[in-house]
């Protein structure tokens, strides 16, 4: 599985549509179950990295100097000058701005290895760049919707999000790997959870998908307003991520992981968010998981594309 990645999330893509289709009355039933799946996930991806290893990522300040800028800097100017040109319209608005402002912290450590990028480091930077978006996402918000956020976001969902995905995962994994250095038994139950990251992605990517599919019958026509804005966001933030790589000189394989973390957007953890959002804001969330949609096939041309941008000198 580990070697057929991408083929097994376009297939649990894919799988989620047809079950969406299939059965459409299963979506409220699935919605419930993202949390529990994508918090597994993400417990199993703090589970690789070792707190040792957290805090001398710590140390690599350009690596994570960059990944912050091109994250929290870059990104929000890159999105602020696409906001003006996109549909009037509040729920989907706020969607887009929820997905594209958060960094992914799960699938783009495949992506980035496949590219020949360092996946360790930008795995290790995962933690950091999950709590500086929990963090900051409430302020960017208020920025591009200014008065207007307080009648529709609330701070219960950002609390929750932080608990569930990020403080719960990450202490469970640091008490998994405090196990598996005292006790053999451990160790070998840490090795077989680090085995199932893969299934807990394709789960997480089919339970995602298969609870908005059914959503897409009443707003199509306005989720397909927003598509374009993907590919442009994947066209621009790929050579802003060289330049910034560039200007914090970086080696070719720190290079690419910042290319991706910075193109690739956390969807799957923001999604709880937008579900947590009113019913007049529904189409937020069909929007959120567009954007992992036309996402996946961006990174496969990223995997190609990349390595040319940044060749191994």
């Amino acid at each position: 599985m580990e070697r057929h990645q991408v083929a097994v999330y376009v297939g649990a893509l894919a799988a989620g549509a047809l079950v969406g289709l299939a059965a459409p009355g299963a979506g409220p039933g699935l919605e419930h179950a993202i949390n529990p799946v994508l918090g597994a996930l993400l417990y199993v991806t703090f589970l690789q990295v070792p707190a040792a290893e957290l805090v001398r990522s710590l140390r690599a300040s350009r690596f994570l100097a960059a990944a912050l800028v091109v994250n929290f800097v870059a990104v929000p100017l890159v999105v602020a000058a696409m906001f003006v040109f996109l549909p009037d319209d509040r729920a989907l608005r706020l969607g887009v701005l929820l997905v594209l402002l958060a960094p992914c912290v799960d699938y783009v450590i495949v992506f980035c290895g496949l590219a020949g990028g360092s996946s360790q480091r930008l795995l290790a930077a995962t933690p950091l760049l999950l709590l500086a978006q929990m963090l900051l996402l409430p302020g960017f918000l208020f920025l591009f919707l200014g008065s207007e956020l307080a009648d529709v976001v609330e701070a219960g969902p950002f609390v929750e999000a932080f608990v569930v995905l990020i403080a719960v995962p990450l202490t469970l994994a640091w008490l998994t790997q405090a196990w598996a250095a005292r006790r053999p038994v451990g160790r070998r139950t840490a090795d077989a959870l680090g085995t199932a990251m893969v299934p807990l992605m394709a789960a997480t990517l089919l339970t995602v998908v298969a609870s908005q599919v059914p959503k897409l019958d009443e707003s199509l026509a306005d989720v397909a307003a927003v598509v374009p804005f993907y590919v442009l966001f994947l066209l621009v933030m790929a050579p802003v991520g060289v330049g910034v790589a560039r200007l914090f000189r970086l080696e070719p394989v720190a290079g690419r992981a910042i290319v991706f973390t910075g193109a690739t957007r956390n969807s799957l953890v923001v999604l709880p968010l937008a579900l947590a959002l009113p019913d007049a804001f529904a189409i937020a969330a069909v929007v959120v998981v567009t954007q992992t949609l036309v996402e996946v096939v961006g990174m496969v041309i990223c995997v190609r594309a990349v390595p040319r941008l940044l060749p191994m000198r």
